[in-house]
């Protein structure tokens, strides 16, 4: 069932995974820049299967982090904010689509571990095959860990758990 949220629901929700993303980022940033870059935020995109809506909001915690933390200039942050967006819209296209919550998964692994590549290799002088392969492994971890953490949330029934415009708090 689809969830109508106002726009203060969503700027609201938008906010605290914006700040949730950059606190784990912090927590994790000895490993989330590393060889294999073990980037457990990227997970959170999988919160996009059930909040659409949050689609630009990871794009824009995703620019914010790479220039907060991750020292690579314009082009990573550039970089950050589209595959934030591209990873978080292709989860909500393929929940449209009727794949189950498993394809969090395959997206947050293989979006990020072919597409970051694609400028740090340019950025690292990281010969592509190389870099995507260590970015893979580190992804594969973060993809598991978002189709888990969806999972526990559809047996939670988190979308209800928002108070929704014209109804009773009974």
């Amino acid at each position: 069932m689809t969830q109508e949220y106002s726009k203060i629901q969503k700027l609201t929700i938008g906010a605290v995974c914006i700040a949730l993303y950059l606190v784990v980022m912090v927590c994790t940033q000895s490993f989330a820049f590393g060889q294999y870059q073990v980037r457990i935020a990227t997970a959170l995109y999988g919160l996009s299967y059930l909040f659409p809506f949050l689609v630009v909001p990871f794009g824009i915690a995703n620019v914010v982090s790479n220039l907060l933390m991750g020292g690579l200039g314009p082009i990573d942050a550039i970089g950050g904010f589209i595959m934030g967006i591209l990873a978080s819209g292709t989860i909500v296209l393929g929940k449209r689509c009727g794949f189950g919550s498993w394809i969090v998964a395959v997206i947050v692994t293989l979006l990020p571990g072919l597409g970051v590549p694609l400028w740090l290799s340019y950025l690292l002088q990281i010969p592509y095959p190389i870099l995507a392969a260590s970015l893979l492994v580190g992804q594969f971890v973060s993809g598991i860990a978002g189709m888990v953490l969806i999972q526990t949330l559809e047996k939670a029934n988190v979308e209800n758990f928002v108070f929704k415009p014209g109804k009773s708090r009974e």
